[in-house]
């Protein structure tokens, strides 16, 4: 039998993955990498800020390691049409590819408000390794820095700009900060403690408009005072970078590809994963998009194992997630923590900073909330167990009375469910996956 030829667009965490996962199963088919940009983890860009790293460390493999792997890339180029009928991806350098198996994993960008004034000189997103170098290069220890938006993206930047900055200001449209990651007691925990460290933060602002004022920025709100700034950041969400995909022959929307649990498409030998992946959620068997780096490098993994041929791995779900740190407050969500019509269980602690939520659909947790300062050791422990009994649904019968009388004590539950052994075999491959000098 011939052997396939792979054709993978994207080099982020779901397209490496898969490479890695075809060459782990010793599939020695032809692998061509289609990507606008090189290998790296979007993840670590926080920390580029920092300077706790150097751009080079982002790096997710390099040209040796891809040779070695037998991978033709073809960098600096984008797809610009799919025939799927005919297995033929179009680039926009003018070259074609054929293919066997095509995986869709072309990741997401950000997306800036319609605003005047949005596209000026000084004002960024915070997306990409292009992004990060040029905030990185533009940033002085005295600026004013506004960033537009409260979420989880803009929260995973907010150490690096208190620790480059003079001033930071977050400006939120909505109520209150991060609407889509924590509840209103949650939100207002995280306020209060950014707002105590200097940081100045206005909700139900908006903003009408970016003007030039000599070397700095005009951020023009409505109904407010304006802001001065020398430096504006936009994270005000993003967006699967799927244009190319019209009239291709595969189904897609504005919430991404729809993919079975194989990470198939409805076309044949044409997969999808990451962010633009509709697969399924875990906790609640809806499929949606879950664009977090968790599920991207799930997702790579899975669907390399089925392009390989001869595996057929499943895809249990993901599980919709976000942690992050900012200035020593640790915050983290799971599953359906915004299910307005489940049970919960709370926990607060105002001297400790501390608060817990727990959401459960009878015996099962399928919901959480957890918030704390890091230097508690109990916040980096407990983190991993609540993400462990949302993923797995062990059911934790009387142990959920004792979560009631004792929210910040979920160790001994966790223990007595047996998480940690429903866990163990949920590996998508049964293996770890070959590390990047693999």
């Amino acid at each position: 039998m011939a052997e396939k030829h792979h054709v993978i667009v994207g080099a982020g965490t779901a397209g490496i993955n898969a490479i890695r996962t075809l060459r782990q199963l010793g599939d020695k088919g032809p692998i061509t990498l289609v990507s606008a940009e090189p290998p790296y983890s979007r993840m670590v860009l926080p920390y580029f800020l920092e300077q706790r790293i150097s751009d080079a460390h982002a790096t997710t493999a390099t040209p040796v390691q891809l040779e070695r792997w037998g991978v033709e890339c073809r960098f600096g180029v984008r797809p610009k049409h799919l025939d799927a009928g005919g297995k033929t991806l179009h680039l926009d350098d003018g070259e074609s590819l054929k293919f066997d198996n095509l995986l869709i994993a072309t990741g997401s960008s950000a997306v800036r408000p319609p605003v005047p004034g949005a596209d000026l000189p000084g004002v960024h997103s915070f997306w990409t390794m292009a992004d990060a170098r040029a905030v990185h290069q533009h940033i002085r220890p005295e600026h004013h820095v506004v960033l537009i938006g409260a979420g989880f993206i803009a929260f995973t930047i907010l150490d690096g700009l208190l620790q480059r900055a003079g001033k930071v200001t977050i400006v939120e449209v909505a109520p209150r900060i991060l609407p889509r990651m924590v509840d209103e007691t949650g939100a207002a925990i995280a306020a209060a403690w950014l707002k105590a460290r200097g940081l100045t933060l206005l909700t139900n602002a908006k903003v009408t408009s970016l003007a030039a004022a000599g070397k700095q920025l005009t951020v023009n709100l409505a109904g407010s005072p304006a802001i001065t700034a020398d430096l504006v950041l936009m994270a005000t969400g993003i967006r699967p970078n799927l244009d190319w995909l019209a009239d291709s022959g595969v189904e897609h929307g504005d919430e991404g590809i729809p993919v079975d649990n194989k990470l198939r498409t409805g076309a044949p030998g044409i997969y999808a994963a990451g962010d633009v992946a509709a697969g399924p959620n875990r906790v609640t068997g809806a499929y949606e998009v879950h664009a977090i780096e968790t599920t991207a490098m799930e997702h790579g993994r899975v669907a390399g194992a089925n392009m390989a041929g001869g595996h057929e791995v499943a895809y249990p779900g993901s599980v919709l997630m976000n942690i992050v740190s900012v200035a020593g407050l640790d915050m983290a969500s799971f599953g359906t923590w915004d299910d307005e019509h489940a049970e919960t269980i709370i926990g607060e602690a105002p001297e400790r900073h501390a608060y817990r939520k727990y959401v459960f659909q009878g015996e099962r947790m399928v919901g959480a909330i957890m918030i704390g300062p890091g230097t508690q050791t109990w916040s980096e422990n407990d983190v991993g167990m609540i993400k462990g009994l949302v993923q797995s649904g062990q059911p934790l019968g009387a142990w959920k009375s004792w979560l009631q009388q004792r929210p910040f004590e979920i160790k001994k539950p966790y223990l007595a469910s047996r998480t940690t052994r429903a866990l163990m075999p949920d590996t998508i491959l049964g293996a770890p996956s070959i590390s990047p000098r693999g």
